[in-house]
């Protein structure tokens, strides 16, 4: 799977765990949907560091 598309994913499910916890939860569940988005948001961070690394060596090896 390509990469942006997994970055993709990533931001579309941050965008949806807020958009469902400002209108079906009231925003009662912050702190929760906060700590989730940031996890993936390093999660997103370190992947994309990854593979920018793997591509810039193999392009740089060639």
């Amino acid at each position: 799977m390509k990469t942006y598309s997994i970055l993709f994913m990533i931001v579309a499910l941050m965008h949806t765990m807020i958009l469902v916890n400002v209108t079906i939860f009231k925003g009662e569940w912050n702190g929760i949907v906060l700590f989730v988005s940031t996890i993936l948001f390093l999660f997103a961070a370190v992947y994309f560091g990854i593979e920018r690394r793997a591509n810039k060596r193999a392009t740089h090896n060639t």
